[in-house]
Parts: structure tokens; C-alpha cells; sequence
């Protein structure tokens, strides 16, 4: 089909992910396996990779369980309850929590014990929530919607924080919404700009080719935030997650077609891709 196909440079792990995934084989090459509370990234492909290596996935419930092991804390972070755990149990925790990450639970902390109302927008039951979640004995109010909350009932004044994988646009609109509701909003911008400049990016990048193939996980919240950014830019633009799920009918001959992804997809995944669309 004659098809140019070019993966965006600037895709790929963020730094955060990279330090995860490098601590992790780092152990596996050298202990044989590795306990991880939650996937290590949000990507089925990077997870499969890693688990053929000895990486187990394990859950809060079986952490309850596990005695005098090495447990990793991935990038996302996780509640004081879990390092608790870990002491009760005698757990060695490898703590991969992404610096980012760490800022904001830190400033969570400070505004819980100062006693403001804390708002966060961000996922319901994402892993980097539950852990900003405990450092407020999860009083905090997690919002993915401005319209979950009652503008009537909220207080006067608020702290507000974001998951740091949200978009910057949308975190500014509901600030704006809120005061001009008559709330006074102290504004925390907590926003990973690695993250955060992936749309203006993705933007640059999407307007350049006739079709875009965006790769990521399913469960991946950047994923859905991005994705969404390509396909307002290019509307020739598909979701996969592996490359199974490429379909030949999406392209025709002489195609420009460019290739993306998440801050939690692996290059590698994208190189398939990339061979999958070449091979039509």
C-alpha cells in the first residue's frame, strides 16, 4: 500500500514509569521475582512483558497476607495505610511512587492538617487518587465531574488539587466555574508537565498526518486524556492497544500515518504497531 509510517519521538514512558520499570527488572535479574501491589503500569502489553520475567501481581488483599517479601510501590503512589502494612508484616517496600507524585501527597498532607476543605479532581478509584485519598483519611471529595458536586452546597472557600495526569485546560475551567460561583478556590496546579505539555504535542504531531494510530492501555486515565486530544485535532485518528487490533481498511495508499501513545506505553509496543501497518 506504499504507507509512510513515523512513531512520535516524544511518546513513550514518562520518567516516572521508567524508574518503576527500571527498579523492577533491576530485582528480577537479580532475585528471580518481584511482588508488585497493582500493575505496574497501566499497559497489558509492558504487564505481560514483566510477568513473564517474575513480576506477580498482587492486590491490597493479598498484601493483608504477604510476610518478609519485597514489595514494589509503583509510580502512582499509595495511602500511609499500606506502609503500615508493610511494617506490621515485615515487607521490604521498593518505592517506585513518582516524585511528582510524592510532592502532591505531601501537599495534600499539609492542607489536611492545616484543616481546609479539600477538593480533588481526578478518578474515582484510581490507584494515584486512593493514595492522595489517605492523606486526608480520605475526608478529601473526589470529583471527575463538575457536575457531581452541588454548587449550592459547596464551602466558601476550598483547596483545590488535581490528579497529576489530568488536563491543565480542564482543571482551569473548573477552578474558573467554582469562583465564579461565588467559591473562593486556592489553586493547586499539580499537573505533571511532562504530562501536561503531551497535549500541545499530540496536537503539533496529530495535524501532520492523514491518519493517527494512538497506542495505549485500556486502563490507562493519560490514555483516554490524550487520545481524545489526537482525535479533536485529526479525526482520522484510531485506538488500539496492541497491534492485533490494527485494521488495513483504516488506511489507503500513499497514507501519512503517525503513531503515539500514553506516558505508560512501552516503545516497543509502538514498533509493532509501526511493522503491523507496514506489513499491509
Amino acid at each position: 500500500m506504499n504507507i509512510q509510517v513515523e512513531i512520535d519521538n516524544n511518546s513513550g514512558f514518562c520518567f516516572g514509569v521508567v524508574y518503576a520499570i527500571d527498579m523492577a527488572e533491576e530485582i528480577l535479574d537479580d532475585h528471580g521475582y518481584l511482588y508488585c501491589l497493582g500493575d505496574i503500569v497501566h499497559n497489558d502489553e509492558e504487564v505481560k512483558r514483566l510477568e513473564a520475567k517474575g513480576l506477580k501481581i498482587i492486590d491490597h488483599e493479598h498484601l493483608n497476607d504477604l510476610k518478609d517479601e519485597k514489595v514494589l510501590i509503583r509510580a502512582h503512589g499509595e495511602p500511609p495505610s499500606t506502609y503500615q502494612i508493610a511494617l506490621e508484616n515485615n515487607l521490604e517496600l521498593i518505592d517506585a511512587s513518582c516524585p511528582v507524585v510524592l510532592k502532591l501527597q505531601n501537599r495534600i498532607r499539609k492542607s489536611f492538617e492545616k484543616d481546609d476543605q479539600i477538593y480533588i479532581y481526578g478518578k474515582h478509584g484510581h490507584a494515584e487518587v486512593k493514595g492522595l485519598l489517605g492523606q486526608t483519611n480520605n475526608k478529601a471529595v473526589v470529583f471527575q465531574q463538575l457536575e457531581e458536586l452541588s454548587l449550592d452546597n459547596i464551602p466558601k472557600k476550598i483547596t483545590l488539587y488535581s490528579q497529576t495526569t489530568k488536563s491543565v485546560d480542564k482543571y482551569n475551567e473548573i477552578s474558573d466555574v467554582l469562583k465564579e460561583a461565588g467559591v473562593e478556590v486556592e489553586m493547586n496546579d499539580t499537573i505533571c508537565r511532562q504530562v501536561s505539555n503531551r497535549d500541545k504535542e499530540l496536537r503539533n504531531f496529530a495535524g501532520n498526518y492523514d491518519k493517527v494510530v494512538f497506542v495505549s492501555g485500556t486502563k490507562s486515565s493519560n490514555g483516554k486524556v490524550l487520545y481524545k486530544v489526537c482525535k479533536d485535532k485529526n479525526p482520522n485518528t484510531y485506538f488500539v492497544s496492541n497491534p492485533d487490533e490494527v485494521q488495513k481498511n483504516w488506511f489507503a495508499s500513499n497514507d501519512k500515518v503517525g503513531i503515539c501513545g500514553a506516558t505508560s506505553t512501552p516503545m516497543w509496543l509502538m514498533e509493532d504497531v509501526k511493522n503491523k501497518i507496514e506489513s499491509f
